[in-house]
């Protein structure tokens, strides 16, 4: 049986031709080597002493009904049963000609192809290959993704599609700091912060400025928010068609973002005032007190409240956190977005909010290695130097205004795609993971042959 090509059982004993002393002509070398015939028992009616060499007895069963020995006490001849199999994948794949069968080389357990075979490598005894890998039509592979994986989707996007993304970016960066810039230096009042330094002011000329100071910023904050939405909006756009490969103009972006601008807006503001309110909530017992009774119970009481407010605040950002993305890619209006992210957040808090704080650090880290040496300098080409910036006493003149604006634009232009970017594939994967949107995205971008939604180490 050594000599047969193709399969052989394991623990098959070799046919190496006809036995010494058996009668009957040799079976042929390449036959398998069935078990041996017991020898028919001698207390059967009609049945006739049998000796070595002597043929069987004429009354045998009939064809097609006896059946093998399945065990030592069944065998005439005390032949033991084929041992198991030695270890896991049925050993090492038994001999064969070159060129063919199931253990030689090129057939399956060969080195030129096949399926691996029974015991070599990558076959049953060798482990299974696993599924094929996920398409990959554009930046990221359509399946359940990992931390790195998102993240380095969201560089891949800004590297790939550099022309657009970064044009936006700068754009709308531009533009932000521009309107900042003039508001700083033609409207806004800088008093404030003067007062606010000076150890001999009155009560009433903090509570001024602390209001002014209030004013300023909240104006601020309140361009810089405009632009960060329409950022947000077109880089969604792209960001969206970069996962399916295919390129995206910037007028192509603002076409197709800009019906769902306006109720972008909408969503931010009221998630602003979500915000806002549940702080003021948490710190109103603590200003009564305060107010009233005064004391540092007033103050413990009122701080417990906004970390209270804060926490709670948290909470339900992080559930909202993808109604964004749902408003943009799906058409949604305010209201079913946000009931969309609650759905796809849902059994994922601290994943989805780990994930945006670890891309929020790293594109403030980035920002900061950038807009900090811009800060310096701005402060040492100011009349106050160094010094006045950090103590605090430097005037915001034009020539701080500038540079450090200058800064503040290619920071931005830095931090806008990745986070933009990243709360896009965060949300593309949770719709993967809960309604197996790969296959869809599959269908869309033409690929074949994607693995669907397997699981992923480490996400």
């Amino acid at each position: 049986m050594n000599d047969t090509p193709g399969w052989a059982s394991p623990g098959s004993a070799p046919s190496d031709g006809h036995e010494p002393g058996a009668s009957g002509p040799a079976e042929p070398a390449d036959r398998p080597a069935g078990p041996e015939q017991p020898a028919p028992p001698a207390d059967r009616p009609g049945a006739e002493p049998t000796s070595p060499g002597t043929k069987w007895s004429k009354e045998q069963p009939p064809p097609a009904q006896w059946s093998a020995p399945t065990g030592p006490a069944d065998q005439g001849g005390g032949q033991a049963p084929p041992p198991p199999p030695p270890g896991p994948g049925w050993g090492t794949p038994p001999p064969g000609p070159p060129g063919g069968g199931y253990g030689g080389p090129g057939g399956y357990g060969g080195p030129r192809g096949g399926y691996g075979g029974y015991g070599g490598p990558g076959g049953w005894g060798g482990g299974w290959g696993g599924p094929p890998p996920a398409a990959k039509p554009g930046v990221i592979p359509l399946r359940p993704l990992g931390v790195g994986e998102i993240l380095d989707g969201a560089v891949s996007t800004m590297r790939t599609y550099w022309r657009t993304v970064l044009g936006i970016s700068l754009t709308v960066a531009i533009l932000t700091e521009i309107v900042v810039v003039l508001l700083q230096g033609l409207v806004l009042d800088d008093t404030g912060s003067e007062a606010l330094n000076d150890p001999d002011a009155t009560l009433s000329e903090l509570g001024d400025a602390l209001a002014q100071t209030t004013i300023n910023s909240g104006v601020v904050f309140l361009i810089s928010l405009i632009g960060t939405v329409l950022a947000t909006a077109l880089l969604t756009t792209v960001t969206s068609r970069a996962v399916l490969g295919r390129p995206v103009t910037t007028g192509e972006a603002w076409r197709d973002a800009r019906p769902q601008v306006l109720k972008l807006f909408g969503l931010i503001l009221l998630l602003l005032l979500i915000v806002a309110g549940l702080v003021t909530v948490g710190m109103a017992p603590g200003l009564l007190v305060t107010a009233t009774a005064g004391g540092e119970a007033g103050v413990a009481l009122t701080a417990l409240g906004f970390l209270a407010g804060g926490v709670v605040a948290i909470w339900l950002m992080v559930r909202f956190s993808l109604a964004s993305p749902a408003l943009m890619l799906e058409k949604q209006g305010i209201k079913k977005a946000m009931g969309r992210s609650v759905k796809l957040v849902r059994g994922s808090w601290w994943r989805v909010f780990g994930i945006q704080l670890l891309a929020t650090v790293i594109a403030n880290v980035v920002a900061s290695i950038i807009v900090i040496p811009f800060a310096f300098l701005a402060a040492a080409l100011g009349g106050d130097g160094v010094g006045g910036f950090l103590e605090g006493t430097g005037d915001l003149g034009w020539t701080f205004l500038v540079v450090s604006g200058i800064g503040s634009v290619i920071g931005s232009m830095i931090t806008f795609p990745i986070t933009a970017g990243v709360t896009v594939l965060l949300y593309i994967d949770q719709r993967i993971r809960r309604e197996a949107l790969d296959l869809e995205l599959a269908r869309a971008a033409g690929a074949q042959g994607s693995s669907g939604s397997g699981a992923v180490p480490g996400s």
